[in-house]
Formats: C-alpha cells, sequence, structure tokens
C-alpha cells in the first residue's frame, strides 16, 4: 500500500480498544430504541416523570461515550502511525 512504509494493514482487526468503542456507540441507541424498558412514570425525579428525565439522561451520557469512542480511535490511530487529528 502507497505511504504505509511496509506497516502491517491492521484495518480489519479486532482489538479491546475498537470492541469498546462499538459498545460505547451502541449503549445509546439500545437505551433508547428499548423503550419498554423505560416506559413508565415512576421513580419521578422532582416532579419529572421516569420517561422523560431517563431519555434526557442519555443526551449527556451520549455526547460522553462519542467523546470516549473519539478517544479511543484517536489513540489507535496514532499508535499505528496513521497520524489522525489532533
Amino acid at each position: 500500500m502507497p505511504g504505509t512504509s511496509g506497516a502491517r494493514d491492521t484495518r480489519g482487526v479486532i482489538t479491546v480498544s475498537r470492541v469498546v468503542v462499538g459498545l460505547c456507540l451502541l449503549a445509546p441507541f439500545v437505551a433508547m430504541v428499548w423503550v419498554d424498558s423505560y416506559a413508565k412514570i415512576e421513580p419521578t425525579l422532582w416532579g419529572i416523570p421516569f420517561f422523560y428525565w431517563y431519555q434526557m439522561l442519555w443526551v449527556p451520557l451520549s455526547a460522553l461515550l462519542t467523546w470516549v469512542a473519539y478517544i479511543l480511535v484517536r489513540r489507535e490511530r496514532r499508535a499505528r502511525g496513521e497520524g489522525g487529528a489532533r
């Protein structure tokens, strides 16, 4: 491959880092698609039904998990010598 200087191509290799990235990106999706798990009123939080505050809780959690996935992908790319975003 051009530009690899004989480096081994690891794009298709499953690593622990890639599994964690996949789980970080999959968790919010599963949490929101599985509506039966949170389609209830109790427990309320400051008078807000569980159905609403649970979904709102996932907004910052999703952002945090996406950030963790980004950091892991960036670290892996740098370790492979691909550079990547700074």
